[in-house]
């Protein structure tokens, strides 16, 4: 993959909010987010680790059944609009240099690393303040 300054990756409170059934502002915005990606009009990027994340949380958390949660994972794994990235076992080494220099969680090193390795260096996330990191551009999309 290459550097590409209009590409976001998709952080997975993002894809939880865009999975809930409330009609929640955050939920909301979330949802059309996830929708332009449906329709074309932007791509967005997704790790191994957010789908992971997404099926923890969606199923421990926000109360999706098993079933509900397979099937939204299964859309943004099949559709073409998300490009999808991953991280190998060097990354988690690097992943905890990066948690120790930046005083960042470390599944939040893990993703940004994995970021940084794939030419991606944006990120929609509710977390902005977790992505302290200088190459990193967090944005909160669901201000």
């Amino acid at each position: 993959m290459t550097e590409d300054s209009k590409l976001f990756l998709v952080d997975t409170n993002i894809l939880v909010y865009a999975s809930e059934k409330d009609e929640s502002a955050k939920v909301q915005k979330a949802k059309e987010l996830i929708n332009r990606c449906w329709k074309g009009e932007i791509l967005l990027a997704v790790s191994s680790q957010n789908l992971g994340e997404f099926v923890y949380v969606s199923v421990k958390k926000a109360k999706l059944n098993l079933e509900e949660t397979k099937t939204f994972t299964e859309f943004i794994v099949e559709f073409h609009g998300f490009q999808k990235i991953s991280y190998n076992a060097g990354t988690v080494i690097s992943a905890i240099e990066i948690a120790n220099e930046f005083k960042t969680p470390f599944w939040d090193a893990l993703l940004a690393t994995t970021m940084r390795e794939n030419g991606l260096f944006n990120i929609y996330t509710e977390n902005v303040n977790d992505f302290k990191i200088p190459w990193i551009k967090a944005v909160n999309p669901l201000k």
